[in-house]
């Protein structure tokens, strides 16, 4: 059994039981190994380790919207635990969490999520009123990972989560070509910024990425609540129309994805949950979005020109009024790219020791470090020196 080393070891045999009881009276996919991988590779064991690697790369790249920071808080100040503490241990200012501009790196925000969770001893991080103990997500991922393929996945952790004596859980529903995965609590939100709602489809979906080594592309998300300020956020979390003042809260695929088949074991599972929640929070694999092919083409050192946007079209084969177009339909242009991957990299060099402050100034593609510092403060909130103080100190704890 899986779950010799976790707090739930009694109780867990009981939930298997139930769940294996429903799973006999599902239809048996395991013949059926469906692939969409757009090379028409179906995946395989052998690939865990380069996802894995995949998205812990991503997560480190990742830049995290100070809202994020205050709405993961939440429960915890509504607790009266100590928000400075808690930001402290995870090396993200107290400038940064203040304003609503500023970013906090990936890394730091992962921190930040398991500081939360150790000091509540609970995984919904106080934003409800059933409390899920830590080790309760760990102990549905070795569960879940069994499974044959995704729609058992997510029937499997559906009736996990449907145990608790106040269920937050999530249905799932199929109509005609769409599966649909719904948020569906019983429980009391005590969460202003829908956090929780947000996080419970966001993980859910990665999840399932993950899981199946595919990229689940989501064809709408509904929200049962009105659209927030930080909506330009959502595109980077779901990346698909949105509707809000929705009866519910629900995501849209195609149901194709549902036999994907789980690639995953328990060996690649435990290295995954050592890091965990970073790669559930990383963005999937999105090489097919024009925003990444233009990344790509760019890579991470911006010393060099930055090739114009003529030249870009002509790399990815099409014409600039299309990429254009392209770029407007992601949301994005090509000035918020590039601006973007500036601040981004200037995150992830600062949160290392290898380059001076100067250094890396000129690696994000500024010629004067004054101009630098004034940039990073407007992303962050704070100096290029006070972020890597902070990020560092917290190392040597």
């Amino acid at each position: 059994m899986p779950f010799d080393q976790t707090p739930m070891g009694f109780r867990a045999k009981t939930i298997g039981e139930i769940i294996l009881d429903h799973d006999r009276q599902l239809v048996k996919t395991e013949q059926i190994r469906v692939s969409i991988d757009s090379n028409g590779l179906e995946p395989h064991k052998g690939m865990t380790n380069s996802i894995l690697r995949r998205y812990t790369q991503n997560m480190a790249k990742l830049t995290v919207s100070s809202h994020f920071v205050r709405a993961a808080l939440s429960g915890a100040e509504r607790q009266g635990k100590d928000v400075a503490e808690l930001l402290r241990c995870a090396g993200i200012p107290l400038q940064a969490y203040q304003n609503p501009r500023s970013r906090v790196g990936g890394p730091q925000y992962t921190k930040l999520m398991q500081c939360i969770w150790k000091v509540l001893q609970d995984e919904f991080m106080g934003l409800t009123d059933t409390v899920c103990k830590t080790g309760t997500f760990a102990t549905m991922c070795y569960l879940v990972v069994h499974c044959n393929n995704l729609e058992s996945v997510l029937r499997r952790g559906r009736i996990f989560y449907s145990l608790f004596e106040k269920p937050v859980t999530l249905k799932l529903e199929v109509h005609g070509d769409q599966a649909v995965l719904i948020v569906d609590a019983e429980a009391t939100f005590h969460d202003p910024y829908h956090f929780f709602q947000e996080s419970l489809l966001v993980i859910w979906h990665r999840l399932a990425c993950w899981l199946t080594g595919q990229r689940v592309a989501l064809d709408e998300a509904r929200f049962n609540y009105p659209e927030p300020e930080h909506s330009s956020e959502y595109r980077h979390l779901f990346y698909c129309p949105l509707q809000f003042n929705q009866p519910d809260t629900r995501i849209y695929f195609h149901k194709r994805y549902l036999q994907l088949p789980v690639i995953q074991d328990e060996p690649s599972l435990k290295e995954f949950l050592k890091t965990s929640p970073a790669d559930l929070l990383a963005r999937p694999d999105d090489s097919n979005t024009y925003t990444s092919k233009i990344r790509a083409l760019v890579g991470r050192d911006l010393s060099q020109q930055m090739p114009d946007f003529e030249f870009i079209a002509s790399q990815i084969n099409v014409s600039p009024q299309t990429l254009r177009r392209r770029l407007k339909e992601e949301n994005t242009s090509f000035q918020e790219i590039k601006d973007n991957m500036r601040r981004d990299a200037a995150i992830y060099y600062l949160s290392r020791r290898e380059m001076s402050i100067n250094e890396i100034a000129f690696k994000v593609g500024f010629t004067e470090p004054s101009t630098f510092h004034r940039a990073f403060k407007k992303w962050t909130g704070v100096t290029p020196g006070d972020y890597r103080e902070s990020v560092l100190r917290e190392r040597q704890h």
